[in-house]
């Protein structure tokens, strides 16, 4: 099955060296990846994620906003209906990452991630299991 992923920068974090190559990797692993762009607001992300018909939503922050970013976005995804599950890459520390399982995130790439495990942990996440 080929993964539909949408890929998002939210707020005002302008870095986007690291999600180019995650999107990029993600299309040479065989997935169909809609990139966004920067500075997306939750709402846009969740009306898109609905628009494309995703599998699954992945979150690029670097801003150390993800406490505050990554809880909007879920409740624009529920508030749609859009039921995929969410995983963040980016700068995440270790304290917050039980937080943002908790709130609903299924899985937490911080940097250094090697790229065959971030395929095989997309690859595995369940679309209906969120």
């Amino acid at each position: 099955m080929t993964r539909r992923v949408l890929i998002a920068k939210v707020g005002l974090d302008g870095h986007d060296r690291g999600v180019n190559v995650i999107t990029r990797l993600l299309r040479d692993a065989g997935m169909e990846v809609i990139y966004t762009g920067l500075f997306q607001s939750p709402e846009s992300v969740a009306r898109t994620a609905v628009d494309e018909d995703v599998d699954l939503v992945g979150l690029s922050i670097l801003s150390g906003a993800h406490l505050t970013l990554v809880p909007l976005v879920l409740d624009a995804l529920r508030a749609a209906e859009c039921d995929v599950p969410l995983v963040v890459g980016g700068i995440v520390p270790e304290s917050d990452e039980a937080t943002l399982r908790e709130a609903g995130v299924a899985a937490i790439f911080g940097p250094g991630t090697s790229l065959v495990e971030i395929v095989s942990t997309l690859e595995s996440l369940d679309p209906l299991s969120h």
